[in-house]
């Protein structure tokens, strides 16, 4: 349903796909604006379900869920990419998303986002679609050691990945392989890891968040650091490739645009995402909007905010090992801006909630973090 001169206004429900801490935030933020919030989520007690109005408990893939919480909500948006492919096509046809399918069913897929990237204009690493073990002899000599092998579909925080170092380890790329078809990427030699943030309204309004420069611990993100360290030449470039991308894949709402930094301050897009990202969560205090007020101005088809950096900031993820540090030195942490998800169980490389630090300078953020000792004990256990 292609309604893009719809206004959804305060009082009316917004229904979330989700109810993880992006559902949360985003919920918290809607319901700031005065919106009711309805939320479908397999769990009973989810981040999302403790602050909403509604709460549907079902699976994802149950249509007579999704059913439900299109009868009950005005306008419907999502916190993750892997919706069931029919809950997807129903909601295209019944439901009001003015997002669209279209974005979803091209990042649920590595090989349909890379192709759609290129499709755009827009340089990814090279890469060759594999689908057989020998695919990746047939494609090595082109893209050289070492090689990523990602699975085209699932997989985040580095699950259902590879690295391909030599002949030996092609190995062991048949279990991955034995999933489905899988992208084989060339390796980058990155100098940073970027992200950009763009939110489009269904009436084309754009809105650009400051740069985020991004530090990951084994494959999840630790740290962002906004403004981020790189040239001024480099961050035009990448608000401008971010601002291509959404205008070329029609976006409406948020699109989080994960970025490779090289040498000679080139740039290549390594991943889409069409949501509220947690390389945003800075937003929330950093920024003169956040980037869940704008996802929800941007689908109910309000004017979207400014996106203006009020002060430089770090954001650190608190994962399921950091989280009993931060709570017990709650009482000694002066302006740390702490948001903690509600998730019941603390499990290591689980994420817990954030903290964001606005200091004058992001070093002086960095060194305070670094000193708090919270993050540098990675192996201390939970609850110990």
């Amino acid at each position: 349903m292609n309604l893009s001169n719809r206004v959804i206004l305060p009082g009316q429900t917004i229904g979330i796909i989700g109810g993880g801490q992006l559902g949360r935030m985003m919920a918290l933020s809607a319901k700031a604006q005065g919106y009711r919030v309805a939320v479908l989520d397999p769990m009973e007690d989810s981040p999302c379900g403790q602050v909403s109005d509604i709460c549907i408990v079902a699976s994802y893939d149950d249509l007579e869920a999704i059913k439900q919480l299109a009868s009950v909500s005005d306008v419907i948006t999502y916190e993750f990419e892997n919706i069931d492919a029919e809950a997807l096509k129903w909601l295209d046809d019944y439901a009001y998303v003015p997002q669209g399918t279209r974005l979803l069913e091209i990042t649920q897929n590595r090989i349909a986002e890379k192709a759609a990237i290129v499709k755009a204009g827009v340089k990814v690493a090279p890469y060759a679609v594999i689908e057989t073990v020998q695919d990746i002899y047939d494609n090595i000599n082109k893209l050289g050691f070492p090689t990523v092998l990602k699975t085209a579909t699932g997989g985040y925080d580095g699950k259902g990945q590879l690295v391909i170092k030599n002949d030996n380890d092609i190995l062991n790329a048949a279990k991955l392989i034995e999933n489905g078809p899988c992208v084989l990427e060339k390796w980058i030699p990155f100098k940073k890891e970027v992200s950009v943030i763009v939110v489009r309204s269904a009436n084309g309004q754009t809105e650009v968040f400051p740069i985020g420069e991004n530090i990951h611990r084994e494959n999840i993100l630790h740290e962002t650091i906004v403004p981020a360290r790189i040239s001024e030449n480099a961050a035009e470039k990448a608000i401008e490739l971010a601002e291509q991308l959404a205008s070329r894949l029609e976006l409406v709402g948020t699109l989080a645009v994960e970025m490779f930094l090289a040498d000679n301050d080139e740039l290549y897009v390594n991943e889409l995402a069409p949501r509220p990202h947690n390389s945003g969560h800075y937003t929330i205090e950093a920024c003169e909007t956040s980037q869940f007020e704008q996802h929800v101005r941007a689908v109910c088809n309000l004017p979207l905010g400014k996106t203006t950096l009020l002060k430089p900031a770090v954001m650190v993820n608190i994962l399921g090992e950091h989280q009993q540090g931060v709570i017990q030195r709650m009482d000694n942490l002066a302006d740390w801006k702490i948001h903690l998800y509600g998730k019941l169980e603390p499990k290591v490389k689980r994420k817990m909630g954030h903290i964001t630090l606005l200091r004058p300078t992001v070093e002086e953020a960095l060194a305070e973090i670094e000193d708090s000792g919270i993050w540098s004990k990675t192996e201390e256990l939970i609850g110990g």
